[in-house]
């Protein structure tokens, strides 16, 4: 079966929020009823299965680019209704990875719609076989100078390689001063910033709990703007939920203590 769109998600740096992204992102996409699979092809550092309480598993992408495993035992589902192929937490499982051999091992996703590819920060190797297998990329990035500098070199790799970029994610924006405007992003890198991602510290909550920021609060701002994001990819309508003010009260007197290691977190996903 042909995957209908391939999308790497690509940065230049770390520490931007590309995997929280892809993870709320993936989950935002399934609710227009889209078929999502979410790839971790940040091979040597992953952390996908983290947004998702996922810890431990049998197959990964590492066996499949090591022929140990096909693409079906690798495949992870989640409760949302996306399906997840992570990539190894073993660094011995890096031995006889041939990460160039990405787009032939994942060209045939079995009920996919839509492949969102996790790539590693950087424009190295790792994010290179991102590049190659994608047919479209979306830049994820932080309002700063050095962070946005980057994503000018980026562009001139995705030209070069002739893929679609869809344009930037601007993440963790705060609206201060010292921030480059929206305008100015567009100015310095020519390509269209698609959604502004405001600083909301229900993503920090939402990762220590396992789960994407849009199941924990889809209310909260950054959950909005992800789902804005998603419908606008998609061409589809979205209309944000009404401020539930009793829950936001409940919410600040009684805030939730996260559990990090939880065996709760771990039953959220299944084969």
């Amino acid at each position: 079966m042909v995957i209908l769109r391939t999308i790497g998600i690509v940065s230049g740096k770390g520490g931007v929020g590309k995997t929280t992204l892809v993870a709320n992102l993936g989950v935002a996409l399934s609710k227009f009823d889209r078929r999502v699979t979410l790839i971790d092809c940040n091979i040597t550092t992953s952390h996908l299965g983290f947004c998702f309480g996922l810890f431990y598993y049998n197959k990964t992408l590492n066996h499949v680019l090591r022929k140990e495993a096909n693409l079906s035992e690798a495949t992870y589902f989640h409760f949302s209704g996306i399906k997840i192929i992570p990539a190894s937490l073993s660094l011995e499982e890096l031995i006889g990875v041939d990460i160039d051999q990405l787009k032939p091992s994942i060209e045939n996703i079995e009920d996919t719609d839509i492949a969102l590819l996790d790539a590693a920060p950087g424009f190295g190797r790792e994010a290179m076989s991102v590049l190659s297998a994608s047919s479209e990329v979306i830049f994820v990035t932080i309002p700063y100078m050095n962070a946005i500098a980057d994503v000018v070199r980026g562009y001139r790799v995705v030209k070069q390689l002739g893929v679609r970029p869809l344009g930037i994610v601007l993440n963790m924006v705060r609206n201060d001063l010292h921030e480059l405007t929206e305008t100015e992003v567009e100015e310095l890198t020519e390509l269209p910033v698609i959604a502004s991602i405001p600083f909301d510290k229900n993503v920090q909550k939402s990762l220590a709990e396992g789960v994407p920021t849009i199941l924990y609060k889809d209310y909260s701002p950054a959950s909005i703007a992800i789902m804005r994001l998603a419908s606008e990819l998609l061409g589809e309508y979205y209309s944000p939920p009404k401020a539930r003010i009793f829950s936001r009260i409940l919410d600040f007197l009684f805030p939730k203590k996260p559990n990090l290691l939880s065996s709760n977190n771990n039953l959220r996903l299944w084969k």
